[in-house]
């Protein structure tokens, strides 16, 4: 039986339906986007359910609690793990081990601890660089113009693999704003690629901006609130 309110997959199907009505507008197959069902201080009965409609990529922001749901669920076999909070040295062997994506990468030091704690029988570890796009105390992520440097050293560690970018712009409910702070994200992935980098992924958008950030080219969509509704208490 779930604990607390139960999931809907209405909520679930009406996120989807979003993702695709943003695609189209924006000329792409609805396929090019991936959901990410953001489930921290979710239950695990609620997850398994999200699974059971078809979700199947999930993002974590905290290591112990993200462990004990990784241990629940892992009978499921194509169940996909995205680590999305802030990294800390002494919690990255738990996500090395654990996590099939990591989206905030923000310093050499948390690279090669990744790198040297991915277990040689794991596929790399697809990783994401996160990037500052504004001067926000409190906020990790690297300034735009150090994103090479790390992506260069990143390049050598071969339990990685770097996929792309992402990014948490500052809140706002200004279309034109929302916009704004993505195409910056995805102009520096283009440059990135122009330099000789291979990279295909941004991550950007939540449930308040995610038309904004699919019409400006995000391949991932991390969405919380608007798939399992207010987090438990």
């Amino acid at each position: 039986m779930l604990t607390g309110p139960q999931f809907s997959p209405a909520a679930l199907q009406a996120v989807r339906a979003r993702i695709d009505r943003a695609a189209a507008a924006a000329h792409r197959n609805p396929d090019s986007v991936c959901l990410l069902a953001v489930s921290k201080q979710q239950p695990a009965d609620r997850v398994q359910a999200a699974y059971a409609s078809g979700q199947r990529d999930f993002g974590e922001n905290y290591v112990q609690e993200a462990a004990a749901k990784v241990d629940a669920l892992a009978g499921l076999a194509d169940i996909r793990w995205h680590f999305i909070g802030q990294l800390q040295g002494n919690k990255t062997r738990e996500i090395a081990e654990r996590f099939s994506w990591v989206h905030t990468v923000d310093r050499e030091r948390i690279a090669a601890r990744l790198n040297a704690q991915r277990p040689h029988h794991a596929p790399p570890l697809d990783v994401l660089i996160q990037v500052r796009l504004e001067d926000e105390p409190g906020k990790g992520g690297v300034a735009p113009g150090q994103v090479a440097a790390l992506a260069t050293v990143i390049g050598t560690l071969s339990r990685l693999r770097l996929r792309g970018l992402m990014c948490i712009p500052p809140p706002t409910q200004d279309m034109t704003t929302q916009r704004d702070a993505f195409r910056r994200l995805r102009e520096l992935l283009e440059r990135l690629n122009a330099a000789g980098f291979q990279l295909d992924t941004l991550s950007m958008g939540m449930s308040d901006d995610l038309e904004a950030a699919i019409l400006e080219g995000a391949t991932i969509v991390r969405v919380g609130t608007a798939i399992f509704g207010p987090r438990p208490a």
